[in-house]
Parts: C-alpha cells; structure tokens; sequence
C-alpha cells in the first residue's frame, strides 16, 4: 500500500481513485451529499445502522418529531437511491419493513468518520 499523501489507505481496493480531479471529486461527493439532504434522512439512517429491520410503525415511534408523511417520503428516497430496503410481507395486516441494504450500511464508517471530524473542531 502506498504512503497516505499518495492514496487514501482506507478506501476499498476496489475502488479506484487514480482517475479523480477536483472538480470530478467534488462532483461526486454533492451527488453523495444530495441523496442524504433532507432534515430525516439521517436521523432515519441512524435508527437503521446495525442490521437493525425496523417496521414503518417502529420508525414512526423512534422519530416522534416526524409526520407520516414526511416519513415515506424520505424511506421513498432512500429506496430509490439504494440506500434502503423496503421489505413487504403480504400478510393481513399488511405488514412493511425497512433495513439498510449493504451499501447503505456501508455508510456507517464515512458518517463516523464526519462526527469524528466535527468533533476534532478547534474552539475559538
């Protein structure tokens, strides 16, 4: 693995970052950035993370603040951009889940890596 100034050591091998220039870096994460605008998604991400499979109703619950609305808009979103699963068990009553899928979990490093950014901020 090269030293750190060269490639970020952390990304998966995968992935290749060779090709990348500032403007298409920055183009990638807004793109990134879009899909989780929205003053829930995170918050909906959050109550996921963990392999956690929670019904609509358990969401509801968990984001008080939320309308009904507001709340399938943003799992609506989330589906169609393949961050979130929705699962439908065709059962009466109809039954209806929701769960990361692998993508959307593998969110989970990134979103600590910011926290841990943000809180390495400099008083003053």
């Amino acid at each position: 693995m090269t030293s750190t100034h060269e490639k970020v050591g952390y990304l998966p091998e995968s992935k290749s970052t060779d090709d990348l220039t500032p403007s298409t870096a920055a183009e990638g994460v807004e793109n990134v950035l879009r899909m989780l605008e929205g003053r829930w998604k995170l918050v909906i991400l959050f109550h996921l993370f963990g392999g956690n499979v929670l019904r609509f109703s358990d969401l509801e619950r968990a984001i008080p603040a939320i309308s009904q609305k507001m709340l399938i808009q943003q799992l609506r979103q989330m589906e169609a951009n393949g961050i979130v699963k929705r699962i439908v068990h065709h059962q009466v009553p109809p039954k209806v889940e929701y769960c990361l899928t692998d993508w959307g979990q593998s969110l989970c490093p990134a979103l600590d890596a910011l926290l841990t950014w943000a809180a390495a901020k400099p008083a003053g």
